[in-house]
């Protein structure tokens, strides 16, 4: 992968209060790759061409009530979200634009926005969340570099997709949600798909799930103004770790630690909104 800056920070990063509400990326604004990825100034809401070129293809696939019409359908939605909004703007890698073919993303929205799941937005998914446009998701993924046999993290469980997307690609996924409801909901929701090696809690992602440490990868869907230094610690020898860092202009990084320490390298320039802390 080719990433930007390289910048060795110490081990112990040092911890404090983060407040705000969490949740997944609402934007992606430009930066180095960004440019490069999208061919667009700007993509806080993904690029409008894509999303109607998405629900073009989706309009022309025969609509029944009959189940096997509606997953041929959303299949159809599917590859148009490959093909336009991940391939083209640079997604590479094979299993990852494999996991993004295959998950359902509409059974990740509310019913009422199950016909704009596959289009290149965030969506709304209660509580005052949101699901994240399906190129971040790509490409925080593609980023995390996740192999087969591998322990994965995620701090923020949201609507449960992106644990879905990692789920294809490791060996087990660790998931934290600090909303009851939504932890609840996405659980229900990833059992009832089949996805037998995804765990669920609720609890504050800033401290990780140390009883199940180390951890080869961990992705964190919202930001924080520092790297907590609890995610630091349960992060494996050569493992890597993708975070958005920041309050105003954010970055998002890929920390690794490796026989030099622990090194940090910037990619985006992205704008997720705050990590939420458990009342202390």
């Amino acid at each position: 992968m080719t990433l930007t800056r390289l910048i060795a920070i110490p081990a112990c990063v040092t911890t404090l209060a983060i407040a705000g509400a969490r949740r997944e990326p609402l934007s992606m604004a430009t930066g180095t790759l960004a440019a490069a990825a999208l061919g667009t100034p700007s993509a806080a809401h993904g690029t409008a061409a894509a999303a109607l070129e998405t629900l073009s293809a989706a309009s022309n696939a025969q609509v029944s009530t009959s189940p096997s019409s509606e997953d041929a359908r959303f299949a159809s939605m599917r590859r148009a979200m490959v093909d336009r909004q991940l391939k083209a703007r640079g997604i590479r890698s094979e299993a990852v634009l494999a996991a993004m073919a295959k998950v359902p993303r509409h059974r990740f929205v509310r019913s009422v926005d199950t016909d704009l799941a596959y289009s290149d937005m965030p969506l709304p998914i209660g509580s005052g969340q949101t699901i994240s446009q399906p190129f971040i998701v790509a490409y925080m993924t593609e980023v995390l570099d996740v192999a087969r046999g591998e322990k994965v993290l995620e701090i923020g469980t949201g609507s449960g997709y992106q644990a879905a997307v990692l789920a294809g690609l490791a060996r087990d996924v660790y998931s934290i949600e600090i909303i009851p409801e939504l932890a609840e909901r996405a659980r229900a929701r990833l059992q009832e798909l089949g996805y037998r090696n995804v765990h669920v809690r609720v609890g504050d992602g800033y401290l990780g799930w140390p009883e199940a440490q180390p951890f080869d990868r961990i992705m964190v869907t919202a930001a924080p103004d520092h790297v907590p230094e609890p995610l630091v610690q349960q992060l494996a020898s050569n493992g890597h770790m993708v975070i958005p860092v920041g309050r105003g202009a954010q970055k998002l990084l890929v920390i690794s630690k490796t026989s030099r320490g622990v090194v940090r390298e910037e990619t985006l320039d992205v704008q997720f909104v705050p990590l939420v802390r458990a009342p202390r």
